[in-house]
């Protein structure tokens, strides 16, 4: 079993910026990929980063120059840099691990950025 547990949400202006923290408890050995998705009211949960252990690192398009993730595997944490927050980057923003077969989820944090 793996934990996730984020912080670091909340609510910006538009060309601000929020850093956001995940950090992994239990089973962490087995982590392979971990990563940030994200849920917009009425939409489908996204991927917006994810990095392997090896540090292979994928983006969505829409974030693509803005954020930039990281991860600590000494500490078993997980970033996400946001800069040049949007409008439309407002979510709730949701910690993603990936260990054998297995995914697990964090309970999601909001990011809130007005116009």
């Amino acid at each position: 079993q793996v934990q996730l547990v984020e912080s670091g949400g909340g609510l910006v202006q538009a060309g601000g910026s929020l850093r956001l923290s995940c950090a992994a408890s239990g089973s962490t050995f087995r982590i392979n990929v971990m990563g940030w998705y994200r849920q917009a009211p009425g939409k489908q949960r996204e991927l917006v980063a994810d990095i392997s252990s090896g540090g292979i690192i994928n983006y969505a398009d829409s974030v693509k120059g803005r954020f930039t993730i990281s991860r600590d595997n000494a500490k078993n944490t997980v970033y996400l840099q946001m800069n040049s927050l949007k409008p439309e980057d407002t979510a709730v923003y949701y910690c993603n691990a990936v260990a054998l077969v297995y995914v697990y989820w964090g309970q999601g944090t909001q990011v809130t950025v007005s116009s």
